[in-house]
């Protein structure tokens, strides 16, 4: 069987999602005008057009007269999707989804994972700890770190499915990390948390990083003060 090649319109719009699911083009910003992407891209105008066209017609940003383009969403809104106001039972229900899935993909990253991978990870445990006083700039590397986790399966499915949950849980990560920060030394424990799966997926240990994150995301259940049943 062929493999279709990847058309240039394609490739802008992976790129261009991509950069606005880690946040370079974070929710509320007016992305750069038309002839400044086509620069950044190395594609024509025409291209430009076609691709801000699909990431409307995604949900992913939208467009006025006058004003240019600014991000709607960090994820389409076609497809799979999460319930917009869920409730304790359905966040639990989320959580039990996030726990089973999240879990596996640790055990994969720790067969698969790459230097680069850790890399990442280390950075992003950096980022973590140097905020762990400020609750509200340390939802972003928290989110990004369970995110380069499903990356370092290199599975694209895993990356693209737990990517979109843990973008469409901001509000869940932040109340979280809110919560911890009120009480003295929890933000360093759960900071460790997130320690002893890296630790497990550089060891390449699955069966450790499968049981860490599955404690971590218990845990953050637990802080949300979520029902979660019994696995």
């Amino acid at each position: 069987m062929q493999t279709r090649p990847i058309t240039l319109t394609e490739r802008v719009i992976q790129q261009l999602r991509g950069e606005i699911a880690d946040g370079t083009f974070p929710v509320g910003a007016r992305l750069p005008t038309g002839k400044q992407l086509a620069e950044r891209y190395g594609v024509s105008a025409a291209v430009i057009r076609e691709v801000t066209e699909h990431l409307r017609s995604q949900g992913m940003i939208e467009s006025r007269q006058g004003l240019g383009s600014t991000v709607r969403s960090r994820v389409s809104d076609s497809g799979f999707r999460l319930a917009g106001h869920a409730d304790a039972t359905d966040l639990a229900a989320i959580f039990e989804l996030r726990i089973d899935l999240e879990s596996a993909a640790a055990a994969m990253a720790a067969r698969h994972r790459t230097d680069a991978d850790l890399q990442r990870m280390g950075a992003l445990l950096d980022a973590i700890a140097a905020r762990l006083d400020d609750a509200e700039l340390g939802v972003e590397p928290d989110i990004q770190f369970h995110i380069a986790i499903a990356t370092a399966t290199h599975n694209p499915y895993y990356q693209q499915l737990l990517q979109y949950m843990n973008l469409q849980l901001h509000q869940a990560v932040r109340t979280a990390r809110v919560n911890s920060s009120r009480q003295p030394g929890l933000p360093g424990r759960v900071h460790g948390e997130h320690v002893a799966i890296f630790d497990a997926i550089r060891a390449r240990d699955a069966d450790l990083a499968r049981q860490r994150a599955t404690e971590h995301l218990r845990n953050a259940a637990g802080r949300l003060g979520l029902p979660l049943r019994q696995s």
